[in-house]
């Protein structure tokens, strides 16, 4: 593929990694950040500092604080905002003219669910909404095992590329083949984007578990796997019943691939999450679930599959499913029961489904 021009909005870690690869195959790539320090940091020392320190970014990539700018005149546009800003940072590009007229492929990274009158949607599914009606059932959502750090130092990754537009999945896999990624299609948009948001559930409740079998005579690697093969099927669960259509999906990177390397990664935000729950008590500063929420800002790092919990409740509630881990997990963030109390009962008496 010939030299392109991409924008990224959004400069957080996943947002820069993806942007460096990508960046490292030939094409231009330039990124919006709110904060100055960030884009100065991109523009002037080549480096994300704030978001993914230590890690050299390429003579390709720019930065601006001016989210017009970044997202006019562009090839391929990413959006990789936050689930709890991305509604709203989409709203600031509709009028842009290139997106305006459906010129720029859009591709999306953000993980999660987003909240409406209607109960949560699905990110795609809120960006229709937002943006242009010519991106509607156009965008192409990118997931898959991919931590930022080994994404941005070209160490190799699998990636899917879910759309209901078959030619834009192409596009986006002809653009992304750079050395270090390697990259799958999919039409099942709804399965790829549920295995996103709710591995980051399991992987909270996977965090506290290794953090309690550090020192536990009953928990140890075996019951580690236990709750991860029983939290792709809760995964599974879930999204078939939201419209999933291949079921595939849940046994490829996107699915246990994408929850393995989520649990078990070092580099995991949410894994981590949940061993401070254990190791810090780090809820003890939060009233429930919804303070936790608001007040999000004060972990000193973005967990969303906390985030994301309180919508998985909402969505298994409705559809009347029965997710023994995302519930307990819940419950927990929510201050209801203890950590050890759900741990103890859920993998010592043989609840899980696994």
């Amino acid at each position: 593929m010939d030299m392109k021009k991409v924008g990224v909005i959004g400069a957080g870690a996943w947002g820069s990694g993806l942007a460096q690869a990508i960046a490292r195959g030939g094409h231009k790539v330039q990124m919006w950040a709110r904060e100055q320090d960030v884009v100065d940091g991109i523009n002037n020392d080549h480096e994300n500092k704030r978001y993914l320190p230590g890690y050299p970014l390429s003579l390709n990539m720019t930065a601006s604080t001016d989210i017009t700018e970044v997202a006019n005149g562009k090839d391929f546009l990413i959006l990789a905002s936050p689930s709890l800003y991305l509604a709203s940072t989409a709203q600031q590009i509709v009028d842009v003219p290139d997106v305006k007229s459906g010129k720029t492929i859009i591709g999306v990274l953000t993980k999660g669910f987003i909240p409406s009158e209607d109960g949560p949607k699905l990110v795609l599914e809120t960006l229709e909404s937002v943006l242009p009606e010519c991106y509607k059932n156009s965008l192409v959502y990118i997931a898959g095992p991919s931590h930022a750090e080994e994404v941005a130092i070209g160490k190799l990754t699998g990636l899917i590329a879910a759309s209901e537009n078959p030619r834009n999945t192409i596009n986006f896999r002809e653009l992304m083949r750079v050395p270090g990624l390697i990259v799958h299609s999919s039409l099942d948009v709804v399965g790829v984007q549920i295995c996103a948001a709710a591995k980051n559930v399991i992987a909270i409740a996977y965090g506290s578990l290794d953090a309690v079998s550090e020192h536990s005579d009953i928990f140890g690697d075996n019951a580690g796997s236990l709750l991860l093969a029983a939290g792709l099927n809760e995964i599974q669960t879930l999204g078939m019943a939201m419209g999933a259509t291949h079921s595939e999906t849940f046994t490829s990177i996107a699915g246990v691939g994408d929850l393995d390397v989520t649990c078990r990664s070092k580099y995991g935000r949410n894994r981590r999450f949940g061993q401070d729950i254990i190791k810090s008590d780090i809820l003890s500063k939060f009233k429930d679930l919804d303070d936790l929420i608001a007040r999000i800002g004060e972990v000193g790092y973005l967990s969303e599959g906390a985030v994301a919990c309180k919508y998985v409740h909402e969505i298994a509630k409705k559809h009347n499913l029965h997710l023994i881990i995302c519930d307990g997990l819940y419950r927990i963030l929510n201050k209801e029961i203890k950590p050890m109390e759900f741990l103890e009962s859920l993998l010592s008496v043989g609840k899980v489904n696994a």
